[in-house]
């Protein structure tokens, strides 16, 4: 079997590989041998699963997963052919790269008035008052890694 490294897309066979995992990290635990650390690649959620409980999904769930939840923003955008309202402008801090990334397409496809900022959670406190006399949101998002 293939060696699972960081990087790596799997999936948890505990869980009857259920979700689509990014592997953020391994670490070595005394007491639980090799641990992954798992963000998830379609929803934000992060776990935890020793490496021997981890599985490599197929190519094909992989392009379904990923294409499933692409249908599901173009959804949200022709749902009933409603005109949508767009309110103010929107300062969105978030603690994770890969989610503010998303976060961002998904606004800018919208065409709403946005600033997204991808700033460690940590640094979230340090920075927010600063960013909120810069850009004058009307809404302000805080997410968390």
């Amino acid at each position: 079997m293939k060696r699972i490294k960081k990087g790596d897309i799997v999936s948890r066979n505990s869980y009857q590989n259920d979700i689509l995992f990014y592997v953020e990290k391994i670490i070595e635990s005394k007491k639980r041998g090799k641990i992954a650390i798992l963000k998830g690649v379609t929803i934000r959620i992060e776990a935890d699963a020793p490496i021997d409980d981890l599985d490599f999904p197929n190519q094909n769930r992989i392009k379904e997963n990923l294409r499933k939840i692409e249908a599901r923003i173009e959804s949200i955008d022709s749902r009933d052919n409603r005109k949508i309202t767009k309110y103010g402008k929107i300062l969105h801090l978030d603690g994770d790269k890969t989610y503010s990334e998303k976060t961002e397409k998904y606004y800018k496809k919208r065409g709403l008035n946005y600033v997204v900022r991808h700033v460690m959670e940590f640094r979230q406190p340090i920075v927010v008052r600063n960013l909120l006399q810069r850009y004058r949101p009307d809404i302000l998002v805080i997410t968390r890694s």
